[in-house]
């Protein structure tokens, strides 16, 4: 396995559409975004890892089952897992969650946007 690395992460998330990659908190946090709302933040700074939003249930589940999972940090534990791309996660589960973090916060828009998004 090969760790994710920042540049694929970052090419990764801005391919989806209505995807942008911001700095809104300071100048080492990356916020990806779609239609406004996050859907993965990164510390530029330090191990790489990232915050997703998740289902709840399947939050805590991915948390029981993988040691680089653990409750969203600084972020509402409940909806949120912090992903540690350390190399002991397969390229492809990161980006199951990527995608699935993504399909949560279009789901949240309101649906005249969503079909904006996807024309």
């Amino acid at each position: 396995m090969r760790k994710v690395n920042i540049e694929d992460l970052h090419d990764y998330c801005l391919q989806k559409p209505g995807v942008t990659g911001e700095f809104p908190f300071d100048e080492t946090t990356l916020v990806f975004k779609v239609m406004g709302k996050i859907f993965l933040l990164t510390d530029l700074e330090g191990p790489l890892s990232i915050n997703i939003k998740c289902d709840p249930e399947l939050a805590v589940s991915l948390r029981e089952s993988y040691p680089g999972v653990a409750p969203g940090y600084h972020m509402n534990k409940k909806h949120w897992n912090t992903v540690m791309l350390d190399g002991r996660l397969p390229d492809q589960l990161v980006r199951e969650w990527i995608d699935h973090s993504y399909d949560l916060v279009v789901k949240g828009v309101p649906k005249s946007k969503r079909e904006k998004l996807f024309k």
